[in-house]
């Protein structure tokens, strides 16, 4: 197939490129260039900012393609940007959606693509549902060949997925860890959450396009093992061969004095128990089946990490904040046993 995705380089789009350059497909990568030299040279390259539709419409000039994947739609006007661009120049279109846009909080805590959406904590998944409706709409109204896919909590090598971090991601965290300072887990730590490798990702997702079956239709790509937050970071911390020290806040309070958008990333997403049913992928795709335990994917991602500088990206202002959060809840239980 001739296959083009709109970006390519991300946390969940680089292992598919990777593996869709080993195949016998051609792949066209349309982005701004600034990760394609981390990717197969075979791939086609086309250097364009997306949101330059003007730019985009000139570098794709009497271009078809079989798919077309775009994985950095987010709000609604992107989407019929890209809908004046492929309307009538591809056999599919895929949309890379989220699994937060379903209802929060959940009515069960299993997980389809009958699951109804609506998440009034967090505007990312707000956009990403307008822009399933707006995509549907279109392929009732006119007939435009969309597929919409739902990852949730999917990780490369180059980032260790976790639920409370601060704006420069995750590896201030793996610092307190290896520092031996205690880190802020959400709630006790016992709900359930579901982390998927990006290989294991790609297998669902390639087995989509050109997919017949996947037509004006939705699929969620998740990994079936099922774990707490706290083997999450048990798993981690035994990784790297330090103690696990959780310090257990509650998400309501995280999001009520905090900067960070834990309203969103929590109450809206991680914090709630979700077990994922990938039955409907499984129809439509009989071949996918997960197979990267987290202690597997996330061993290789802390030896990534832990060897790449660039991955290593201090957040002081994080830091502090962690301590000082732990200061006034360890200063009010005092207060409060005194009180006694």
């Amino acid at each position: 197939m001739k296959i083009l995705i709109i970006g390519g380089t991300g946390t969940i789009s680089a292992a598919i490129s990777q593996k869709l350059a080993e195949s016998e497909h051609e792949l066209y990568l349309l982005n701004r260039g600034n990760l394609n030299g981390e990717l197969p040279s075979r791939i086609c390259f086309i250097k364009a900012d997306i949101n330059d539709e003007k730019e985009a419409e000139e570098k794709l000039y009497g271009m078809d393609f079989d798919v077309v994947c775009d994985f950095i739609g987010f709000v609604k006007p992107q989407l019929e940007r890209d809908f004046r661009l492929f309307n009538g120049r591809t056999r599919q279109f895929v949309y890379i959606s989220s699994a937060s846009a379903y209802n929060k909080p959940p009515r069960d805590y299993v997980t389809d693509e009958g699951t109804s959406l609506g998440n009034p904590y967090w505007e990312y998944s707000r956009n990403k549902i307008e822009c399933e409706e707006y995509l549907m709409k279109m392929y009732r109204e006119k007939g435009f060949p969309i597929t919409i896919v739902r990852p949730s909590h999917t990780y490369c090598e180059k980032a260790v997925p976790l639920g409370v971090h601060g704006k420069n991601g995750s590896w201030q965290v793996i610092k307190r860890m290896l520092e031996g300072k205690p880190v802020i887990v959400h709630g006790d730590g016992t709900s359930l959450w579901t982390m998927t490798d990006s290989r294991d990702f790609a297998k669902g997702f390639i087995g989509l396009l050109g997919n017949p079956h996947a037509i004006g239709e939705a699929f969620q790509i998740t990994s079936e093992e099922t774990l707490t937050w706290n083997q999450i970071y048990k798993t981690i911390a035994d990784c790297l061969n330090v103690e696990y020290k959780p310090y257990y806040v509650s998400s309501a309070f995280l999001a009520a004095v905090s900067d960070y958008d834990f309203e969103g990333s929590l109450i809206g997403d991680k914090s709630n128990s979700v077990v994922f049913d990938n039955g409907k992928l499984k129809r439509a795709v009989p071949d996918f089946a997960p197979s990267v335990r987290f202690e597997e994917g996330v061993k290789r991602t802390l030896k990534y990490v832990l060897g790449h500088k660039e991955c290593q990206t201090e957040d002081k202002e994080f830091d502090e904040w962690c301590d000082k959060v732990i200061g006034a809840l360890e200063k009010a239980k005092d207060e409060i046993r005194g009180g006694r």
